[in-house]
């Protein structure tokens, strides 16, 4: 199963929590999928910091940032990003 999920950005990097959760599970022949909420530091060197963590993955890196005042109406965006992917809801 590839994986999908949240990075939720605080002040340029990824929280504490989320390297605990990468480092802890095998990612190998994995694609990752990123996308991002912020307050403006977008992805910052977060794609990067995936790729070095996990060098055995593969690493989209046309991922998706939101900007939290965004939020609530990016819906719309985020169904035009999945199906952009390949995948459909």
């Amino acid at each position: 199963m590839d994986a999908s999920f949240h990075i939720p950005n605080w002040w340029y990097v990824m929280p504490m929590p989320l390297y605990s959760f990468l480092e802890e599970y095998d990612f190998s022949g994995k694609t990752v999928i990123p996308f991002v909420t912020s307050a403006s530091s977008g992805f910052s060197g977060t794609i990067g910091t995936l790729k070095e963590m996990l060098p055995d993955a593969v690493i989209v890196e046309n991922g998706l940032h939101i900007p939290m005042r965004n939020v609530s109406e990016a819906d719309g965006e985020v169904a035009d990003w999945i199906a952009s992917l390949g995948f459909t809801q």
